[in-house]
């Protein structure tokens, strides 16, 4: 699969990819690449061609060339409380047993992080505190297990729109994995205005979930 995908690669974008020889130099890639507001999903191919890319395309981007590094195409999903937030995916990978992410965000938080988490839920719950929508409300409930890329049946995913699409409904169709309790959600505070405000550098607002609003949300 990655040898036809490094075949329908343009002299420019081969360099590019030859070059992302570590997970900081795919996460540079995807920290420059502009963050896309569109709703369609892209296949690593399009996320070069079109220079775009939103949380999922750049999870199967990163998923695409950790897997060229000799790591499992490996994503899941952090799912939020219902109508509150986005969904973000990640593209997850192990050094010496510990477990690391690169990832797409609108947000600076939720971006990648060291391979230096003892397990999934270790990793995940780094998240926590960064992971919040436009009324301040923390909004991360659970996650997914891995989606082995290489393993599932759907061998497109590279080069066509249509195998991104079936990832991501493939990943919304996984069991989520519960974070907190109830009493843990009645006892979260909103976030505090500096995190709120230096966590949203850089944001493309045409790109932000806009949330039913909670009763007793602090707005920011």
């Amino acid at each position: 699969m990655l040898t036809h995908f490094a075949g329908l690669l343009n002299d420019d974008q081969r360099a590019l990819w030859l070059g992302l020889d570590s997970p900081a130099a795919i996460q540079a890639f995807l920290d420059r690449t502009p963050y896309s507001p569109e709703d369609a999903n892209r296949c690593p191919l399009q996320v070069l061609n079109d220079g775009l890319a939103h949380c999922l395309d750049g999870a199967l981007f990163g998923a695409a060339a950790l897997w060229r590094l000799g790591f499992p195409p490996l994503v899941i999903d952090l799912f939020p409380e219902p109508e509150t937030d986005d969904d973000h995916v990640l593209a997850v990978y192990q050094v010496e047993g510990r477990w690391g992410a690169v990832a797409k965000s609108n947000y600076v938080g939720l971006r990648s992080r060291e391979a230096v988490y003892r397990d999934l839920r270790e990793l995940v719950m780094s998240y926590f505190e960064a992971f919040y929508n436009l009324h301040g409300e923390k909004t991360l409930r659970a996650y997914s297990r891995p989606l082995h890329l290489d393993r599932y049946g759907q061998t497109e995913w590279l080069w066509r729109q249509e195998g991104a699409d079936a990832v991501y409904k493939r990943l919304l169709a996984l069991r989520p994995i519960p974070l907190l309790t109830s009493g843990m959600v009645r006892r979260l505070s909103p976030m505090d205005k500096l995190s709120y405000e230096a966590m949203m550098q850089g944001v493309n607002l045409a790109g932000v979930y806009q949330p039913r609003k909670h009763a007793g949300a602090q707005g920011q």
